[in-house]
């Protein structure tokens, strides 16, 4: 049902806080650090690894597909309400973790495309190439 996938959701949020919260104060924060993306990458992971061994029904995945077309808007509503200029004037933790983070993604997506099909006409494909012959 669609309501697993809220419970799903729900904890995977709370884990991703609790791991947010530890983070924070490791590095002496007194704050979340990144508790939303970390609990956003859990349900991604939960998610695929309960769909590879068949243990989640298709209502259950419409409830994690729910959640995890929302998570644009609530990153950006979280966002919102961050003293960005607080952070700034605080140090340059703030900047070294923004520029961390975006050469960390800008890698990751250079690797995930390296993957990928080789030509323009090509596209993914699921299976191997036995399965088509």
């Amino acid at each position: 049902m669609i309501i697993y996938g809220t419970a799903i959701l729900a904890a995977c949020h709370l884990l991703g806080v609790y791991i947010g919260d530890v983070l924070g104060s490791l590095i002496g924060v007194k704050a979340n650090v990144g508790g939303v993306g970390i609990a956003m990458m859990l349900l991604i992971a939960a998610r695929v690894f309960l769909h590879k061994r068949g243990l989640m029904p298709e209502t259950t995945e419409l409830g994690v597909g729910f959640w995890a077309a929302l998570y644009i808007p609530v990153v950006v509503a979280m966002a919102s309400q961050q003293n960005v200029v607080a952070a700034l004037k605080g140090g340059p933790v703030a900047l070294l973790a923004a520029l961390g983070a975006v050469t960390l993604c800008a890698a990751v997506i250079a690797f995930i495309n390296r993957l990928g099909p080789k030509s323009q006409d090509s596209s993914w494909q699921i299976g191997t190439v036995a399965d088509e012959t």
